[in-house]
């Protein structure tokens, strides 16, 4: 599945990091491109009551950084070839960083604000960060580097979920709804150095994207089929993400506070999907993965209809699923694109699609569970985005597998 890269892409840039000092700067990054957003859930409560935040307004403040995702990304593709790779990711910690501080310093003003800088920094390094990988790390290593970072989002989503609560409840949803701004100043502080202040701090565009190589005209099908597995991937995560707890009180009989402590197996298994993808391709190959991953999404949603009272086993083979699944997709972005412009479209298009229809998910399971006033039809919603997932991913990885190397 590999393929040779052109010469200016190939391998390790003259004048970048190497390749461990690098891997750590990705996941510091990955850490702070995740735990921003899921901070917000635990001190939600506090901040509507001392803001007097409607229902309708605490709903958009939680959709506003994946609307950003899919309105921002085709802006953040143009803004990395105009600036260059390394200032964009330094112009993500910087926006992530001024987003959260005003988002918890202000009224209701400064917090909408806040998330939207947040929300559009992150889409930057969204796709910044595969190109990165793409470029500075030989074609051998690039899965497993891409199973870091995704792992490490996970692991910043875990951690603000983990600790956000009990420091808000010491010091102030204020200061525990910024205290996630810690880790993008530990992520600028060694960003700088590894990369030089020059080459972090002046722009750069990058050069002109290859002529098209022959033949080419397949990838516009795999780029479709990649957009609808994530499409199907996004929806079902956010819609798991923001249903799961739900779910558990109705059908399993947990507390509140048991359901959202039970919910955590989504997440933290993910660590282990992103991390094992890379390992199983090596013996298996991505194609034969992405189906895996693939009936693996299928369990959470069958699981929970068929046996809620095993919600543990469907939560962790579903959190093995969501994480392995995020991982397929941007590695076959990578084996798609012919350079790093290239590959940049193809992720802002992929991406903007699929945050596109995440971003609907919480909303429209919201209305099924109003209509039908069971979890059941939800989860029936949840199991069409998985098999969109597996088929439509599953094709894709294929076409990308039998191109020429």
């Amino acid at each position: 599945m590999h393929r040779a890269e052109p010469p200016a892409d190939r391998g390790h840039r003259a004048g970048a990091p190497r390749a461990w000092l690098l891997m750590v700067c990705i996941g510091l990054l990955a850490l702070t491109l995740r735990s921003p957003i899921v901070a917000l859930g635990p001190v939600l409560g506090e901040l509507r009551e001392e803001l007097g935040l409607s229902a309708a307004q605490a709903g958009l403040l939680t959709s506003i950084p994946v609307l950003c995702f899919a309105v921002a990304s085709p802006l953040a593709s143009l803004t990395i070839r105009r600036v260059g790779v390394e200032f964009a990711i330094t112009l993500t910690l910087l926006g992530v960083l001024v987003g959260t501080v005003v988002r918890s310093a202000g009224d209701t003003t400064a917090t909408m604000v806040g998330t939207v800088l947040i929300g559009v920094a992150i889409t930057v390094g969204n796709i910044a960060v595969p190109l990165i990988i793409r470029r500075d790390f030989p074609v051998h290593r690039q899965a497993a580097a891409t199973g870091i970072y995704t792992a490490a989002l996970n692991i910043g989503s875990t951690l603000a979920a983990l600790l956000t609560a009990p420091v808000a409840a010491a010091t102030g949803w204020r200061i525990g709804l910024g205290s996630s701004a810690l880790a993008v100043v530990l992520a600028l502080l060694v960003w700088l150095p590894a990369v030089g202040r020059r080459r972090a701090l002046v722009p750069e565009p990058q050069p002109p994207a290859a002529p098209r190589p022959a033949g080419r005209a397949s990838g516009r099908w795999a780029t479709a089929g990649l957009a609808a597995g994530f499409s199907g991937q996004a929806f079902a995560f956010y819609g798991v993400t923001a249903w799961l707890p739900t779910l558990l009180v109705e059908d399993v009989g947990m507390s509140p506070v048991e359901a959202g402590a039970a919910s955590s197996f989504f997440h933290v298994f993910a660590i282990a999907g992103a991390l094992g993808v890379p390992l199983a391709a090596r013996r298996a190959g991505t194609a034969a993965v992405a189906g895996a991953v693939g009936v693996a999404w299928l369990f959470l949603p069958l699981g929970l209809l068929l046996a809620p009272e095993q919600w543990w086993a469907w939560t962790a083979v579903g959190g093995v699923a969501q994480g392995g699944g995020i991982t397929v997709i941007f590695v076959a972005i990578m084996r798609l694109a012919h350079d790093g412009p290239s590959a940049g479209r193809i992720s802002a298009v992929v991406q903007g699609v699929g945050y596109g229809f995440g971003a609907l998910a919480p909303a429209v399971l919201g209305f099924v569970h109003e209509r039908t006033q069971t979890c059941s039809a939800s989860l029936l919603v949840v199991l069409a985005a998985t098999l969109t997932y597996l088929v439509c991913t599953t094709l894709a990885v294929r076409s990308v597998a039998r191109r020429p190397r």
